[in-house]
């Protein structure tokens, strides 16, 4: 008579606990392994089952049933292994760990290979330090931080549009994207294959630049825009009267624009305020409301990021022949994305972004508070 299968059973919070383990594309996959063979166990099948399914030796199910019977999820974690204990003294290991965020002033930056000769060790030794203590030299972030005076009314101001958009009003996200190049490469480069990287050419023939000018409205992501291949004063209050034109009379228009000159040139202004007026008689609120965002904070403007995904997915990698082939390839991109907009929605919160800002100020100055 077969002997009866000890069952094993499993509270809420193990099943998931075990789900999880095996539902993570991050976990090793022994411990997947090792997890599944308790849940297994858990829906009543043998050992001898578990192992057939698994594909794992019987004696394997038996251990580490063993060892969750004894110790829980605990008992599923590698244990530590017996071997030889380290070697590196405690100086040079705290020289490698300092020094790896304070190179000297002959060098910009440690490499592990550089600082394993200069303490004598091996790279492995410095890389596996580095990476516990998450130290990673070779990276650089660039940043900038905004001296504007009124930094913070100004952020203020735009984060507000974007998180209370007001009433009977669009919100536009306004620049111009200058020095969009011709670029014709050489000669022609390879495609992109299966184990062949794309290729072009370094050298390019240039055909001259345009300058677009998008807005970006924040509430449904469509896009005005306006190529040319100047973009003064004259052409940007081309494109103000073209936004007024294409738009529902009887809306206000809350444009977030940088501190460019050309958008605060005279003749610019004079406009706005002529056409505020006829708008305010005509409806009784002002056609166009400028909010300037801070020096140094492009960031902040949405139509920056309509920007980046243009120059990624049409223009630095293209090869144009002129300036027509540059602008009719922008606009088939502009026309494929007006089928499907794509919204850019503000998400940070104000506070968390002006803490952020003062840590890194502190950083660079720590004798200021």
């Amino acid at each position: 008579m077969a002997r009866p299968i000890r069952l094993l059973a499993l509270d809420d919070t193990q099943v998931k606990d075990l789900k999880a383990v095996t539902g993570r594309h991050s976990s090793p996959q022994r411990l997947v392994m090792r997890a599944n063979i308790i849940l297994l166990r858990s829906q009543g099948l043998s050992q001898q089952d578990v192992a057939s399914r698994l594909s794992v030796e019987r004696v394997v199910v038996a251990k580490w049933e063993c060892r969750f019977r004894q110790e829980g999820m605990a008992g599923l974690q590698e244990r530590q292994r017996s071997g030889r204990p380290s070697e590196l003294e405690p100086a040079i290991k705290a020289a490698i760990l300092v020094e790896a965020v304070r190179p000297p002033s002959h060098r910009t930056r440690w490499s592990t290979r550089s600082m394993a000769k200069d303490k004598g060790v091996s790279n492995a030794t410095v890389h596996r330090l580095w990476k516990a203590n998450d130290i990673k030299p070779h990276l650089t972030r660039t940043f900038k931080l905004s001296n504007d005076k009124d930094f913070e009314p100004k952020f203020w101001d735009v984060i507000g549009l974007y998180l209370d958009p007001p009433e009977k009003a669009l919100v536009f996200c306004c620049d111009e994207k200058s020095q969009c190049q011709a670029l014709e490469r050489t000669q022609p480069g390879l495609p992109l294959g299966i184990g062949h990287v794309r290729t072009a050419t370094h050298d390019y023939i240039r055909h001259g630049t345009l300058t677009l000018f998008a807005v970006l409205n924040y509430l449904d992501g469509s896009i005005i825009r306006h190529t040319t291949q100047r973009h003064t004063h004259v052409e940007w209050l081309a494109f103000l009267k073209q936004i007024d034109s294409e738009t529902p009379e009887g809306l206000a228009l809350h444009l977030v624009i940088d501190n460019y000159s050309t958008h605060k040139h005279p003749k610019v202004r004079s406009w706005i305020k002529w056409r505020n007026q006829r708008h305010g008689k005509a409806h009784g609120i002002e056609r166009i409301v400028l909010h300037f965002t801070p020096t140094s904070s492009s960031w902040m403007n949405l139509v920056e990021r309509f920007f980046r995904d243009l120059t990624e997915d049409a223009i630095r990698e293209g090869s144009f022949t002129s300036l027509k082939d540059l602008e009719q390839a922008i606009e088939a991109y502009l026309a494929d994305r007006d089928r499907n907009p794509r919204r850019y929605v503000w998400k940070a919160k104000g506070s968390e972004i002006l803490a952020k800002i003062h840590r890194a100020r502190i950083s660079m100055n720590p004798n200021r508070s």
